[in-house]
């Protein structure tokens, strides 16, 4: 069934309204992928602040060539969609990368990242780090790691001259 030309401004509305106010954009292919699994797809990206979005691709490349990104737009085949988010900007990718792991049917196409399309390999790189509070603790367990070793060092050389 075609969609009228008001549902289209609509659908481009919504989009441009995404895009405005996102810090980064994953365009996701979805096919084979069950309704069940779509709505706990949904579910998991909502529970993120995530937000998820099925449009048409000419109307979603309408939306992006307004925004004026850099870079060029990788090829979109099959059905696409696109999750967004205004406050984390590896979260999107993350949270797809994550689903798509167990799901074969979902595939990470490219994205907007920096203000700049990006391919789908970046993205999946991207998406492959861990989130911002286990990038914390990493950072700080690493500059934890010459300390303690400093004090095992003085531990044994206490107990060297001790015994």
């Amino acid at each position: 069934m075609a969609i009228t030309k008001s549902q289209k401004e609509t659908i481009i509305a919504k989009v441009r309204e995404a895009l405005s106010g996102a810090v980064s954009v994953v365009f996701v292919r979805f096919n084979k992928v069950t309704a069940k699994d779509t709505y706990t797809l949904r579910k998991t990206l909502r529970e993120e602040g995530i937000s998820y979005f099925v449009a048409k691709k000419t109307l979603l490349k309408r939306a992006l060539a307004e925004k004026g990104y850099t870079g060029e737009l990788s090829d979109l085949p099959g059905e696409v969609a696109i999750a967004w988010t205004a406050n984390d900007p590896t979260a999107p990718a993350r949270n797809i990368y994550e689903f798509a792991k167990k799901n074969e049917g979902l595939t990470i196409l490219g994205g907007v990242f920096e203000n700049g399309f990006v391919d789908g390999a970046k993205m999946q790189a991207i998406g492959a780090l861990p989130n911002i509070k286990v990038l914390r603790g990493m950072f700080v367990n690493i500059i934890n790691s010459p300390i303690q070793r400093f004090v095992i060092a003085l531990d044994q050389i206490s107990a060297k001259k001790g015994a």
